[in-house]
């Protein structure tokens, strides 16, 4: 009977601490790319309050800043190092560690179709080898890339136009025959001012957050490529969540990436009507023109992919190329 009774009491620690174990609640330290209430943080914002106010007892995550914490284009190295666990953050930023992360920005697929045919799953696989980071999943979706201008641009040339870039097009502005320069987000609107560059690329939302509206007078349509801002994660601190935790994590981010689709669309509609009140011309390129604007763009994208990547440059043309789409 004492036997008995000790296994008995033995078996109960062991399960409860095995419980314990199971059900222990992880913070994850966090850091955004983007300043706190810009565009491209808000939608981490609420994910963050939603995620936290869902997680307790499971996964919480604890924002300790954004770009005055740390520089945006260090937060990649941040995570692959384990110096925080969770960034929100763009391919863009840590393309010099994985250049295939700018295909994310050149996919005209949505999440739903990456998932499905594979294009998730290998840029996921090509991120961990590389960078030790677990590609989540996207905050944006459908949200495209526009050229703003103060001096309009006659019969779709942009011949001798000095445009503010980044890497993802710069190849794409050159190709146009303007000249691309690298100026940082809080130097744009003094460079417009002074006449230092004649535009720049941007998003389809986010301008007035800035203030650029002021110093702009022409947005050009069509977009080109596709705004990706995702969610990173450390890899060794993925592999040491349970499966709950991670079954969690994977549902929360499911649910806000349903959400972003239907958000972003709406907002990238508002702010069109924004710039059309603030006086905003925009200019909507002939058909033949815009397509030859959009083959133009496309072909320079996937043109840095084969050069970058050419271990990965065929599969990825496939899979996030958008062929036969």
């Amino acid at each position: 009977m004492k036997k008995s009774l000790k296994l008995l009491s033995l078996g109960t620690v062991l399960g409860l601490a095995a419980f314990s174990a199971h059900s222990a609640e992880v913070t994850l330290k966090a850091v955004s790319a983007f300043s706190k209430d810009s565009f491209f943080d808000r939608p981490f914002e609420e994910f963050v309050k939603k995620f936290n106010a869902e997680g307790k007892g499971i996964l919480q995550i604890n924002v300790i800043g954004g770009p005055e914490t740390m520089p945006p284009f260090e937060v990649g190295n941040a995570v692959r190092a384990g110096v925080v666990d969770l960034a929100n953050t763009t391919g863009v930023f840590h393309a010099n560690a994985v250049p295939e992360a700018l295909a994310m920005s050149f996919t005209p697929l949505t999440m739903v179709e990456l998932r499905k045919n594979g294009g998730y799953a290998l840029m996921d696989k090509i991120h961990r080898e590389k960078a030790n980071m677990v590609w989540l999943g996207r905050t944006t979706e459908g949200l495209q890339y526009h050229i703003y201008t103060n001096k309009k641009p006659e019969n779709a040339s942009f011949a001798g136009m000095k445009l503010r870039s980044v890497p993802i097009y710069r190849a794409f502005f050159q190709s146009l025959g303007a000249a691309p320069l690298q100026v940082p987000p809080g130097e744009v609107y003094t460079a417009l001012e002074r006449g230092v560059v004649d535009g720049y690329g941007w998003p389809s939302v986010g301008i007035f957050d800035l203030g650029w509206q002021e110093k702009t007078k022409y947005r050009v349509d069509p977009g080109f490529y596709n705004v990706e801002v995702s969610l990173y994660l450390n890899q060794d601190r993925w592999n040491k969540l349970d499966d709950q935790q991670k079954a969690f994590l994977k549902k929360q981010i499911e649910e806000m990436e349903t959400q972003g689709a239907k958000r972003d669309a709406e907002l990238a509609m508002q702010e069109k009507k924004k710039l059309a009140d603030a006086g905003i011309e925009i200019i909507q390129l002939p058909a033949d023109q815009a397509a030859s604007f959009k083959a133009k763009a496309d072909a320079e994208a996937w043109k840095a992919i084969d050069q970058t990547s050419p271990k990965y440059a065929s599969e990825l043309r496939k899979l996030m190329g958008g062929e036969g789409k």
